[in-house]
């Protein structure tokens, strides 16, 4: 039992049987496939896709010991192809000599390459392993088609706070296990305060409850306090999947935020990201793009703020520079919208794409040689500032073959309304126009 207490304790509270297993009701309740799947021992190759400490690993070992299977278990960080032929071949024996089926585990797995996905595709076809996979990153870019044609994926929720709030108390009273024999006292506030803390993943819960219970020893207390909490959560950061997809569900929830004008909405998402870790910086470039893109000309001081927020932060850094860009995020989502810009851009890009190099009208060129002149180059070009309002009515400045194109349409808010109207009166005055001889 000495030896057994010293493992960490979130490997000691692993759950070992399908009753003691807390969360994922949603995919583990009667009548679910996989729970039928499991109590049955039917097995199939799956893939469990979850944030960090949702019972991934916990769940694929219980799998196995409902249906008798052998476990093995191997990590996609430190493993390679040959680690999948040892444990191919190891089940084959295990299959020859004690007929058994074996569940081949592999932890991380968005973390093998192509190759290594396709390493044991043959022996999960043939029936030598079932595969089981685990993975914090949307199978469907991390993973091979080939691999999730062969497997059903079961996402697995981060847990909630009644779901942690059992893995505590489990902890706590086990004195097998867990914690028991402190008989540790904890009040409803500090419970919380490591529920929040932990953010819906169990096994982050109980690291944190056994660096409190060790301090509590060191203070010869079984109360584990508000100064004790304090002192183990201090610091401790949200979870935040950097540059994975976490991150980029949070940084579109900003961004769309921004676009449906929602202040509050913008200013949540930005926190989050800045209490997961998420560089200011990398945000402070986000929020210019989102400047052009849904605001634009609508109003165009918002550029100029968000560049100045951005300088804020690279010159005083934090907390001075944060809220400058907390600053820019709410004048944007408060701000008048329009995408005309961006959807002109996208659509004067696909046009410069598509028709290849098309040769710049005369008129428009340059023509400091005498040779160019020659040639005709600025031959017939009017410059606007000689002519009536500045404008040179009736003149074209698209290459032939897209004569009549038009990319920009200023929306009807902020100062697009008063650009619109601008371009409408230059429209008339175009059509007004007699073409030069």
């Amino acid at each position: 039992m000495a030896q057994d207490f010293n493992r960490p304790l979130a490997e000691r509270m692993r759950p070992q049987r399908l009753t003691d297993y807390c969360g994922q009701q949603h995919i583990l309740q009667v009548g679910k496939p996989l729970y039928e799947a499991i109590v049955s021992g039917h097995l199939h190759s799956m893939i469990f896709w979850g944030p960090p400490g949702t019972g991934k690993t916990t769940l694929a070992k219980i799998i196995a010991a409902h249906s008798d299977a052998h476990f093995i278990a191997i990590s996609a960080v430190l493993a390679g192809v040959k680690d999948i032929r040892d444990a191919v071949a190891l089940a084959k024996l295990i299959q020859t000599q004690e007929n058994r089926r074996t569940i081949l585990f592999v932890d991380e797995v968005h973390r093998f390459n192509k190759s290594q996905q396709d390493a044991f595709l043959p022996h999960v076809e043939d029936g030598t392993v079932y595969f089981i996979g685990a993975t914090t990153e949307n199978p469907s870019f991390a993973l091979n088609n080939a691999l999730l044609s062969r497997a059903r994926v079961y996402v697995l929720n981060a847990l909630t706070p009644d779901d942690l709030l059992q893995v505590l108390e489990q902890a706590l009273r086990d004195t097998e296990r867990g914690l028991g024999q402190q008989q540790l006292t904890m009040t409803a506030a500090v419970k919380q305060q490591f529920l929040q803390t932990a953010d819906g993943d169990a096994r982050r819960l109980l690291n944190l409850l056994e660096i409190a219970a060790e301090l509590a020893s060191a203070k010869h207390t079984a109360s584990i306090d508000e100064s004790i909490s304090e002192a183990v959560l201090t610091g401790t950061l949200r979870r935040f999947d950097n540059q994975g997809e976490e991150f980029y569900n949070q940084i579109s929830a900003l961004h769309k935020s921004v676009r449906g004008s929602s202040p509050d909405g913008a200013l949540y998402w930005f926190c989050r990201m800045l209490d997961g870790g998420c560089d200011p910086l990398y945000l402070a470039r986000r929020i210019v793009r989102m400047a052009s893109e849904d605001i634009g000309n609508a109003d165009p001081r918002v550029l100029q703020l968000c560049m100045n927020a951005w300088d804020t932060q690279q010159r005083l850094g934090s907390p001075e520079g944060e809220l400058a860009l907390a600053q820019a995020i709410v004048y944007m989502a408060c701000a008048p919208k329009s995408n005309a810009v961006y959807v002109a851009f996208k659509a004067a890009q696909q046009d410069a794409q598509r028709s290849g190099s098309l040769p710049v009208p005369l008129h428009l060129r340059n023509a400091p040689t005498p040779l160019m002149q020659g040639l005709d180059y600025g031959k017939h070009y009017r410059y606007a500032h000689d002519e009536p309002e500045a404008y040179a009515a009736g003149e074209t400045y698209l290459p032939e073959e897209l004569a009549g194109a038009s990319y920009y349409r200023p929306v009807s808010r902020g100062l697009e309304i008063k650009i619109a109207e601008k371009l409408k009166h230059l429209r008339a005055l175009d059509k007004a126009a007699v073409s030069p001889q």
